[in-house]
């Protein structure tokens, strides 16, 4: 198999994500909120897989020997740097994570059950135990788990294919439509302005190339390891169609009551 093939038979589910009806349902502030309350776990799901991929691609353990693929470290270091300690509008070092949530905060979106999850896991609860005890939805949580699953697997190949392929951008040109639109003299929202510009500028037209080649090194000619990365990639990105689901529902919940 090669990454053109591996793209084609993932067109159909990238398609379906990319027209999800969700993106028609955000339109005001409030719809903003609703997503991020909710999207903010994938964000911070995002970290554990990038740093199971560090941990399988680079040397983090003691004494150092050298790696097999420099290019590919080098690839996972640089986006490590920029995911885990970029550096805010203000200049201060701080992790997407931590943007993001500063950004909600700014947006006056409830923080409340992120915080308290990420609290469980510093305390040692497994991430189910931490989901069910922070009140995660249904589909929030087997987002999450289905993640720490692939993680589980040990496996550099399938953490690779739901890193690359499993993970959407957002639709940004949304988001600055709507900010833009709710912005008065009262309301600033420019932490999630600088979240988005900042996350398209890292993303640029350079990490989704690496991220590929990353793809074609750790299969080489093993037939077995392309097929575990195409079923991780179709089950990763019905995973985000199922979240999606989830939080238009809870948008078009939130606009029927409030109607």
């Amino acid at each position: 198999m090669t990454v053109e093939l591996l793209e084609k038979e993932l067109a159909p589910l990238r398609a379906e994500l990319n027209n999800h009806k969700l993106y028609s349902a955000l339109s005001s502030i409030e719809d903003i909120k609703i997503f991020m309350q909710q999207h903010v776990f994938a964000v911070w799901d995002f970290m554990s897989l990038l740093k199971a991929l560090q941990n399988n691609l680079t040397t983090t353990t003691l004494p150092w020997v050298p790696v097999a693929n420099p290019s590919t470290a080098r690839f996972i270091n640089e986006i490590v740097l920029g995911e885990e300690s970029d550096v805010n509008e203000l200049g201060e070092p701080k992790s997407h994570f931590e943007m993001y949530l500063d950004a909600m905060h700014q947006i006056d979106a409830n923080t409340s059950q992120i915080e308290n999850f990420v609290s469980y896991i510093r305390d040692k609860h497994t991430i189910e135990n931490a989901g069910h005890k922070a009140g995660l939805s249904e589909a929030t949580l087997e987002f999450i788990s289905f993640t720490f699953s692939i993680i589980a697997s040990n496996e550099a190949h399938k953490t690779a294919s739901a890193f690359t392929f499993g993970r959407e951008d957002l639709i940004p040109d949304m988001f600055f439509q709507i900010i833009n639109q709710s912005k008065t003299n009262e309301n600033s929202y420019s932490k999630l302005t600088y979240y988005l510009k900042r996350h398209i500028e890292l993303d640029g037209d350079e990490h989704g190339p690496l991220s590929l080649k990353m793809i074609e090194e750790l299969c080489g000619k093993d037939a077995q390891k392309w097929e575990d990365v195409l079923e991780v990639a179709k089950n990763a990105l019905k995973q985000r169609i199922a979240l999606w689901d989830s939080i238009y529902n809870l948008i078009s919940n939130t606009v029927a009551v409030e109607a």
